[in-house]
């Protein structure tokens, strides 16, 4: 069960990845870590003829053809998955992608398939500029994937539309519903602050090695404080004392920064801080924060709404999967997954027998 899981979870990140465009690394990502492991022996689908139906399912069929091409174009856009294309777990997954496409799809009416073509259209320009810069250029790319430029746009457009009639199934009500839910949860979960600090570390980032104590940590920092509250410049001192790479060359700044993606003692000072007072030092696991926070604000419903409700919509795609996609499949013949080993039965320890 929680295999399928991982299985479904990774169906829709494929999806989410082009749907979303929230950034075009094309080839570039990072494995999902559901993937399954590099080398394994699982056998490839069954060669054959290409008109011989691998997959029915209620109200249409996959050809072999029509799966090779689209398992293609999903390598054009994440090549490091070449090496899983024998992974029987994996090829049930890109083909439940592509059912997720065809089924949604024929659920759409003209203005998803509209917003769809739309979205495509916008996408595929940077996608074309993006394969245009890999070696040979888009033209070989698509020649070693054995797919046109027309299937890479069918593909988009299929992954848009499944996506926004997801989008389209989510209500009002239930996005709302998320926002209050969430706030109910974490008051601070939509708050964002700008913020600058002076990182004083006990361990090097480059190295992991211990670089200071706590006490030599902490008296250094107690000297930033004091000379940031003495009208010190903040961008000199952070250049000088911080450790944090990601900030020490600006300022020490981090601008409207949500909150919840710190370490939870940064996160209370980040909210606590009087806008413009120097903090005492903050201790974390990095070491002793000097903070000023320059400026607070809690993002309103309309400006996260948007992301609430792709958030919710990889919850319909995921239904779909889970509860409504089993009973829709008339016959399968690509290869089945191996059923996951179950978990070595461990002994209780022995105790000794008192005397």
């Amino acid at each position: 069960m929680h295999q399928n899981k991982r299985n479904k979870k990774r169906v829709i990140a494929l999806l989410m990845a082009l749907a979303l465009a929230s950034s075009l690394a094309v080839g570039c990502g990072k494995k999902d870590e559901a993937a399954p492991a590099p080398g394994a022996e699982t056998p490839a689908a069954p060669t054959g003829d290409a008109s011989e139906v691998l997959v029915a399912y209620k109200g249409g069929k996959v050809t072999r053809a029509e799966f090779d091409k689209f398992v293609g174009i999903n390598m054009v856009f994440y090549p490091q998955y070449e090496q899983f294309k024998t992974d029987a777990a994996f090829q049930q997954d890109i083909m439940n992608q592509l059912i997720v496409f065809r089924i949604m799809g024929a659920r759409a009416n003209d203005t998803v398939k509209a917003e769809a073509d739309k979205r495509a259209t916008e996408q595929m320009e940077q996608i074309k500029m993006y394969l245009g810069m890999q070696e040979g250029g888009m033209d070989k790319v698509l020649k070693d994937a054995n797919v046109t430029e027309q299937d890479l746009h069918e593909f988009v457009k299929g992954s848009m539309m499944a996506m926004i009639q997801a989008e389209s199934e989510v209500t009002e009500d239930k996005v709302k519903a998320a926002y209050d839910n969430n706030l109910k949860q974490d008051a601070d979960m939509y708050t964002v602050a700008t913020v600058r600090h002076v990182l004083v570390g006990t361990t090097d980032a480059a190295t992991g090695q211990a670089s200071r104590t706590k006490e030599e940590a902490l008296a250094r920092a107690k000297e930033v404080q004091q000379k940031l509250t003495g009208g010190g410049d903040f961008d000199a001192l952070a250049k000088e004392y911080s450790d944090d790479p990601g900030s020490k060359d600006s300022g020490g700044k981090y601008e409207n920064a949500e909150v919840s993606q710190w370490v939870p003692e940064f996160k209370k000072a980040a909210i606590e801080l009087p806008i413009g007072k120097i903090s005492d030092p903050v201790e974390t696991s990095f070491g002793y924060h000097v903070m000023k926070v320059e400026s607070r604000s809690t993002k309103s419903y309309d400006e996260v709404k948007e992301g609430l409700r792709s958030e919710a919509a990889q919850n319909v795609i995921y239904d779909f999967l889970e509860k409504e996609l089993p009973g829709l499949i008339e016959s399968n013949k690509l290869p089945k997954p191996e059923p996951a080993a179950p978990a070595p039965a461990t002994e209780a320890p022995k105790t000794e027998e008192k005397k």
